[in-house]
């Protein structure tokens, strides 16, 4: 996972380049962990089981059955410093879930090769080039 924000358009195309399923979770406006819910729910894609909450959302993420079978997955956390600075403990929970998720997908991938996690947080003005939502 890497914590540092990072330009959010060339990363995005290397991993579609590269076949990679690409998930942005924008975070501009969320000042709610309900929010923060909605909005992974719906940058996931997530299927009618997720409840909406931290166990929820960490078991999404370590399942993604639902996304396209690609060689890899981006997950593109734009627009997060305002939330950062409203939740830092939600904040610093939604980090543990992400780190987590990378992991354990590393290992997966080590076991059976399974398409590795990438999580990157990005600076709101370096979303503003090529904008895409699950690509693959």
């Amino acid at each position: 996972m890497t914590l540092d924000p990072q330009p959010l358009a060339p990363a995005l195309a290397a991993a579609e380049e590269a076949g990679w399923t690409t998930v942005r979770l924008d975070l501009d406006g969320v000042r709610t962990k309900a929010e923060l819910m909605r909005r992974a729910g719906d940058a996931f894609g997530v299927p009618r089981w997720f409840g909406g909450n931290w166990d929820a959302l960490a078991d999404a993420v370590r399942d993604l059955s639902w996304l396209p079978d690609t060689a890899g997955r981006l997950v593109a956390v734009t627009a997060w410093r305002g939330f950062s600075a409203a939740r830092p403990g939600d904040w610093e929970t939604l980090r543990e879930v992400l780190e987590e998720a990378v992991d354990f997908w590393r290992e997966q991938q080590e076991k059976d090769g399974a398409p590795p996690l990438t999580v990157l947080l990005a600076e709101p003005g370096a979303a503003r080039g090529r904008r895409r939502g699950q690509g693959g």
